[in-house]
C-alpha cells in the first residue's frame, strides 16, 4: 500500500506540473510584477504581488491580484485532471502558488468586508490542504 493511498474512496490528490521559471525569478529576487508579465499563468507570481500590496496597505491590489492569481491557478488544477474538489497538497511544491492566492484572497476579501467570499475561500483553503492554512494562517 502506498504512503498517498486514499482510504476514504474520494478524489486523487491535484499536483500542479511543475513550472519552475517563474519560482527561480522570484527566488532569485526578480520584481513579482516582471515575473507575473512574463509568466502571467503564473499563480505564485500574482500571489506574491498580493502579499506585497497586503503588507503596503494598498487591500483593492492585494484582492486584485490574489483573485488574477486564484483563477490561474484554477485553470491549471482543472488542466491537471482536478474536478473541482479534492486534496491540494501544500507539500508539492508547484500547488503552493494556488494555494498562497487562494489564502491571499480570503485575506483581502475580509480586509474590504466581503464576509461571504472570505468565508468560502478559507474553508476552500482547509478543504484543499490544512497543511497550507495552518502555515498560511
Amino acid at each position: 500500500m502506498s504512503i498517498h493511498e486514499n482510504l476514504l474512496g474520494g478524489p486523487a490528490p491535484t499536483h500542479l506540473p511543475d513550472d519552475p521559471e517563474p519560482r527561480e525569478l522570484l527566488a532569485a529576487g526578480t520584481a513579482p510584477a516582471d515575473v507575473a508579465a512574463k509568466y502571467p499563468k503564473s499563480s505564485l507570481a500574482w500571489a506574491q504581488l498580493a502579499d506585497e500590496a497586503f503588507e503596503g496597505g494598498r487591500v483593492v491590489e492585494s484582492y486584485a491580484y490574489a483573485r488574477t492569481g486564484y483563477h490561474r491557478g484554477l485553470d491549471a488544477l482543472r488542466r491537471a485532471g482536478w474536478k473541482g474538489h479534492g486534496p491540494v497538497p501544500f507539500e508539492h511544491e508547484p500547488n503552493r502558488g494556488f494555494l498562497r492566492a487562494l489564502h491571499a484572497l480570503a485575506r483581502a476579501a475580509q480586509a474590504i468586508g466581503e464576509q461571504d467570499e472570505y468565508e468560502r475561500c478559507s474553508t476552500f483553503l482547509r478543504d484543499s490542504s490544512q497543511t497550507a492554512a495552518d502555515i498560511l494562517g
